[in-house]
């Protein structure tokens, strides 16, 4: 994970998704006790050509962000272009 760095200013994560063509989306999924919850992914379109939907639906970045501060998520991106939605805990 050498390199990777976290980001949580929304301005900062909408920009690095944006300058790699990317959107937010979500889904609303249930959990193994039937309770549902917002999944949030990112689409890139290099990685979504060709492949069968996953239920995942375009959203507005301002829904997408909100989500993400409600369940006290955090973007890590890698060198590499890599990301993840990490726990703001985990960070220290």
């Amino acid at each position: 994970m050498k390199g990777a760095h976290v980001l949580t200013r929304h301005r900062d994560i909408r920009n690095w998704v944006l300058d790699r063509n990317g959107a937010p989306a979500i889904a609303r999924v249930r959990n193994r006790f039937g309770e549902e919850y917002a999944q949030l992914k990112l689409r890139f379109a290099q990685q979504n050509e060709g492949r069968e939907d996953t239920g995942m639906s375009p959203c507005s970045w301002t829904a997408w962000l909100a989500e993400l501060d409600r369940q006290q998520l955090a973007l890590r991106v890698e060198p590499t272009g890599r990301c993840d939605l990490v726990s703001r805990g985990t960070m220290n």
